[in-house]
């Protein structure tokens, strides 16, 4: 009887490796994704070893409503365990050792709220980078024309305006039209970054853990909320320093 199973997860095709109490060799399959579902709810009900990658979060939720005990294991501590070329039934086996190793750590599972915030503030995250890159295009396009404005965003929303205006010499008809452009887009990026903070606040609001962190001085609702999206209610840490890491 299958005692453990490791599961190479991929985008349509998952390879199952599974042994029994005495490391025995008892299923050697490959999985289309629309059938994992189907397979593992018929299947008897045993520890279940997953990476720690994409979309293993999802699938150990759904493996855990089947009975299943799921395991995730960070990727770099299943590697040691690869004992030929890299490939899925070969991750699978290596996945499969490393679960039944009694020292093992495991990455605790996420709930679907923590994975909402998480890609709140992922996005976030995208649009401040997509902001920043495009403060400092302007900055170096204006640099060319011999424009040269501080830093700081504030500064090139407030000098863009008065730039683009007819009575401005030092741009051209065509480099007005440019810029006009290029700062309609950063006020875009402003809006759609207010429009998702708002969101972080409401989240921040809903959540007893995050108001409880915020209780610490100098965290706000953005650090609170990332906090709890990224750190696992299960989690327990010795000292700060664990914890950072």
């Amino acid at each position: 009887m299958t005692s453990i199973v490791g599961l190479d997860t991929a985008k349509n095709v998952f390879q199952v490796h599974g042994v029994d109490g005495k490391g025995n060799i008892t299923i050697r399959k490959r999985l289309r994704r629309a059938q994992v579902s189907d397979f593992f709810a018929n299947f008897p009900c045993c520890i279940i070893g997953l990476e720690a990658t994409q979309g293993a979060h999802h699938w150990a939720r759904v493996l855990e409503t089947f009975g299943h005990t799921v395991r995730l294991i960070a990727p770099q501590f299943v590697k040691p365990y690869l004992k030929s070329q890299k490939n899925d039934a070969n991750d699978a086996a290596a996945i499969c050792e490393a679960v039944s190793r009694p020292h093992m750590q495991f990455v605790p599972r996420k709930t679907v709220e923590q994975q909402d915030m998480q890609a709140l503030h992922r996005v976030r995250s995208r649009l401040i980078g997509s902001r920043t890159q495009i403060g400092n295009q302007i900055r170096g396009l204006l640099a060319e024309y011999g424009i040269v404005l501080p830093q700081h965003l504030s500064q090139v929303r407030k000098a863009l305006p008065q730039l683009t205006e007819e009575n401005e010499t030092r741009l051209s008809g065509f480099a007005k039209r440019l810029f006009t452009t290029l700062y309609e887009e950063l006020c875009a990026l402003d809006q759609r970054i207010l429009v998702i903070e708002a969101e972080v606040n409401q989240a921040f609001q809903q959540n007893a853990l995050c108001r409880r962190i915020a209780e610490v001085e100098g965290i706000g609702p953005v650090t609170a909320t990332a906090v709890v999206a990224a750190i696992s209610n299960g989690d327990t840490f010795h000292n700060g320093r664990q914890f950072a890491a």
